[in-house]
């Protein structure tokens, strides 16, 4: 056993600590201490040390990987294992490959510090605060995973997501959602039902493409929401929740006109393939094209929520049509709805008024109580 304690040429000393452990086996230890220290504290630290070493052993420092190694497994082991949804999987790949491994993949899993998590914000500034957020879960979700396996110790640093503001869900008012629907109905008859589904039915890009015809009860005038398409694979739903939507008279009328044996999807080209999530967005881009009106196949889900709740309908009903797992959520079309906080208001216009002499109190119409 033996403790070298000597100056280093930049100033402080260097600590030089050999022992012989238990196990037959000589363990050697350098270290260099700061000028701060006195020669007779390094030498107590170093006695310490020595003595720690003596008791414990030296403690075997377990081999980190970095980000870009770990992604891999954590996608197989993680994502994949937890039978996650496709477009939830490829969306994880896709932050890893564009975002996190770029800026951060070379750095051990250990290394990702508090300051780290706030450059990789700072070097996202031109994303919106929600594609910083989805990126700062996927990297808070990689590292409890890495936890959870014993390839960490410990969250190694805090990730806080960034405030995100709440906006308005972008809508055709009724005006222009009629020139939409005229302008679908001119291209064909596939066009006019992609619009109808989505602006009066609420369904999603995947749940339009992936609708079948045993979904569907033209009797009852009942689609079933059973399916989602991602790349011709067929999942759940989004929240993984099966829904019930009723149609609406124009919307039925187009199911019965377009019934086909071609393929058991509503939604087909004339040779029997299924239409795919880029042929439906294709055709509402055109169809909004010839319309003069904001495209996306989304804004047709949105023109579907406005449009009931500018009708008066409970927020909670047009949830449970379009399926969002909170209410919060549905809750950005509120403001929409008739009076929604005029009604309110003016509650209070029928609160008893105390005269400014007197005691008496008296009603709106001019009654004493």
């Amino acid at each position: 056993m033996s403790v070298n304690i000597r100056r280093h040429p930049r100033g402080g000393w260097d600590v030089d600590i050999s022992v012989l452990l238990a196990s037959g086996d000589r363990h050697r230890e350098r270290r260099k201490l700061g000028a701060s220290c006195s020669k007779t504290t390094a030498r107590e630290w170093a006695e310490r040390r020595e003595r720690e070493l003596l008791l414990a052993g030296p403690k075997i420092r377990r081999e980190v990987p970095t980000l870009e190694a770990f992604a891999p497994r954590f996608i197989e082991g993680y994502a994949r294992a937890n039978q996650q949804k496709p477009s939830g999987i490829a969306a994880k790949q896709s932050i890893l490959r564009l975002h996190l491994v770029p800026r951060i993949g070379t750095r051990s899993l250990d290394a990702i510090s508090n300051e780290q998590v706030q450059r990789l914000k700072l070097g996202l500034h031109d994303k919106s605060p929600k594609t910083i957020n989805n990126v700062l879960s996927v990297l808070s979700m990689l590292l409890k995973q890495a936890v959870e396996w014993g390839v960490l110790e410990k969250m190694p640093c805090s990730i806080r997501l960034m405030r995100v503001t709440r906006t308005d869900a972008a809508f055709h008012d009724f005006e222009a959602y009629e020139r939409l629907l005229d302008a679908a109905q001119k291209i064909d008859p596939r066009s006019y039902l992609i619009a109808l589904l989505g602006g009066e039915a609420g369904l999603r890009s995947g749940e339009i493409v992936a609708l079948e015809w045993a979904d569907i009860d033209l009797d009852r005038r009942q689609i079933i929401v059973r399916h989602s398409d991602w790349n011709g694979e067929l999942t759940a739903p989004k929240n993984g929740r099966i829904r019930y939507v009723g149609m609406t008279e124009r919307l039925a009328t187009a199911l019965r006109k377009h019934r086909h044996l071609r393929h058991r999807r509503v939604l087909c080209k004339d040779d029997g393939t299924p239409l795919t999530r880029q042929g439906c967005w294709s055709r509402v881009r055109y169809a909004a094209h010839r319309a003069k009106v904001p495209t996306g196949v989304h804004i047709l889900r949105h023109t579907f929520c406005s449009h009931l709740a500018m009708q008066g309908a409970p927020m909670r009903g047009v949830q449970e049509l379009v399926g969002h797992q909170s209410l919060a959520m549905t809750q950005r079309y509120s403001h929409l709805t008739p009076a929604s906080l005029d009604s309110t208001i003016r509650l209070l216009d029928n609160r008893p008024i105390r005269r400014a002499v007197g005691d008496n109190l008296e009603t709106p119409e001019g009654r004493s109580s």
